[in-house]
């Protein structure tokens, strides 16, 4: 997890050279808001190359659009500037201006963070997630969250489902029990409320782990970039929904005192600009999923669908588990609260 503290040595390697940090930044200013011209610097959730990428770079051109050309994102693939797991402190200190993440990383620290990237056994669609950030007051909780950090929470990117893998048959929840697997994030505490035996390990071993039995089963990715992965090679079964992750919230998040000096024009611009990204990924996701799926399927995968009324009834299972991650954290059991009420109004809950 990252620390809330960075020394200013730290905060100068970050920087290219060393070099005087509010000179790159542009960090909030008077002048800043005298000047329309702005330029940010933007690190990115992914790897170059990859789909998610390329909506990324649809997001920065989306800005630029927005703000005639006045905007300017520079945008940098994972780990271009500082390590994934850095950017929270990196964007902080003010190194660069603008971070795509995911809350789940920063949930040991914020526990509202397990709420606002992921509820496993939670939401189904991800429409119903979006709708509990934009029309029921999860963005301003989340905005909450970031604030004694000194970070502003923009928007989220919201998709549904990730799939879990496994290399062997599983019909219901009750079969993971004993199962070894790998999940991170709030996806790890509750599969372990489950009887999983997790071991976080990082993306770039699932392959393998998976490969040399290690584990049994395993969340990595969306169903094309695993595709991608070759994890039909080494594990024959795809268990859908992924319980895991049944909707999942990435998240732009910028210095505050950088975003607070910006137009108003250019903060809706990244507001507006975020949501029209993430219905379009959302779209794609769509698309890719079901050709990707026909892919497994040619490989000899078996795809395996719970039943919906065996996950129902495993909810309050989970929710156990929900609640014990919100600690006695009071904006992460106001979240829950939130989130809980809208799934009962859903019917996912009683």
């Amino acid at each position: 997890m990252t620390r809330f503290d960075i020394s200013r040595r730290s905060l100068l390697q970050l920087t290219a050279g060393g070099a005087a940090i509010v000179a790159t930044t542009g960090l909030a200013t008077p002048a800043l808001s005298q000047n329309k011209k702005v330029s940010w610097r933007m690190q990115s959730l992914w790897d170059g190359g990859t789909t998610p990428q390329t909506y990324e770079d649809m997001f920065v051109k989306a800005v630029a659009e927005k703000t005639g050309g006045d905007f300017e994102l520079k945008l940098f693939s994972a780990g271009q500037i500082v390590p994934p797991a850095q950017s929270f402190d990196a964007v902080r200190g003010g190194a660069f201006q603008l971070m795509k993440t995911f809350d789940g990383y920063t949930a040991g620290k914020i526990p509202a963070h397990a709420f606002t990237s992921t509820i496993p056994l939670g939401y189904r669609k991800s429409e119903d997630y979006a709708a509990w950030f934009y029309e029921r007051g999860g963005i301003e909780m989340a905005r909450e969250s970031y604030a004694p950090a000194g970070l502003h929470y923009i928007a989220p990117s919201i998709y549904d489902q990730e799939p879990i893998h496994s290399k062997v048959e599983i019909r219901t929840v009750a079969d993971f029990k004993d199962k070894k697997g790998r999940f991170t994030g709030l996806g790890s505490t509750v599969m372990g409320h489950f009887g999983v035996a997790v071991a976080p390990l990082p993306t770039a071993e699932v392959y393998s782990a998976l490969d040399k039995g290690l584990i049994d089963i395993a969340d990595r990715g969306d169903l094309q970039a695993n595709l991608d992965a070759g994890l039909g090679e080494v594990a024959k079964f795809i268990i859908l929904p992924g319980i895991h992750q049944p909707t999942t919230a990435t998240s732009y998040v910028a210095n505050k005192a950088a975003f607070d000096g910006l137009p108003k024009e250019f903060q809706q611009a990244l507001a507006d600009a975020a949501r029209e990204v993430s219905d379009a990924y959302q779209v794609n996701k769509t698309k890719t999923d079901a050709s990707a799926l026909e892919a497994f399927k040619a490989q000899g995968v078996t795809i395996i669908e719970l039943a919906e009324d065996d996950v129902k009834a495993n909810r309050p299972k989970a929710a156990e588990a929900w609640r014990r991650a919100a600690k006695s954290d009071p904006l992460a059991n106001k979240i829950l609260d939130s989130q809980m009420a809208q799934m009962k109004e859903l019917g996912l809950l009683e």
